[in-house]
């Protein structure tokens, strides 16, 4: 199966004094999606945007906002972020501890669909790949950490690999598979191979001399891998 090969520049490495400018230049260098990080200070050590931030980006902004929710309490934040203007909404498996939580899970995941989103639930590097595999029929994207999330500008992970392979070769989940974190010239052919298709990168992307020029490479090394 042939699947769109999506570049995702992650707005945690964009200059935040000049946000929407510097994600209008992200649309200029030929991006796919906006990924958006959103964090609560609980789930992971750091805070980042609100609703009010994308909504405001709504405004301006043409391609996909690609929200991903690491805080505790996607349940009450998740509608929210959607009404803001969100194209996707993924939240973590490593919420789905109880049957609250699942209960809660599944209203959040019927909402995304009733609103024409993607629906996603990311998992982090050391969480195994079969915790969402009870869920695979109700998303539209599994999201693979392959840094411990919280901060931008850590090294890639290779090991979290084979949940992709696991994800494609034996659960055959045909949706999207995003790869988040350490993601550049150097390791997206290794994600792309293994069944990758999105690919969100922060500082490789916002911090290149020409971004243009660096997503030009990274579509060059994906479909060098699909050839």
């Amino acid at each position: 199966m042939s699947r769109a090969s999506i570049i995702a520049p992650s707005l945690l490495s964009a200059d935040f004094a000049r946000l929407g400018e510097d994600c209008l230049r992200a649309e200029a260098a030929g991006a796919d999606w906006h990924h958006v990080d959103v964090m609560d200070g609980h789930f992971v050590p750091n805070l980042t945007i609100g609703p009010a931030v994308v909504r405001a980006l709504a405004r301006v902004l043409t391609l996909p906002l690609d929200v991903h929710l690491m805080i505790t309490d996607p349940w009450t934040y998740g509608p929210k972020f959607l009404e803001a203007g969100a194209a996707g909404i993924g939240f973590h498996a490593e919420l789905l501890v109880d049957d609250l939580a699942r209960s809660d899970a599944r209203t959040l995941l019927a909402e995304v669909e009733r609103q024409g989103a993607r629906r996603c639930i990311a998992i982090n590097p050391a969480t195994p790949v079969d915790v969402v595999r009870p869920w695979l029929d109700d998303l539209d994207m599994v999201l693979v950490m392959s840094v411990v999330p919280g901060f931008g500008g850590q090294a890639f992970m290779p090991d979290v690999l084979d949940k992709v392979r696991t994800l494609r070769d034996e659960y055959r989940f045909e949706g999207d598979i995003q790869m988040d974190g350490g993601i550049s010239r150097e390791t997206i052919g290794l994600c792309a191979e293994a069944g990758c298709n999105v690919f969100v990168a922060g500082s490789a992307l916002y911090g290149a001399s020409c971004m243009e020029t660096e997503i030009d490479e990274f579509r060059r090394v994906v479909a060098e891998v699909a050839a």
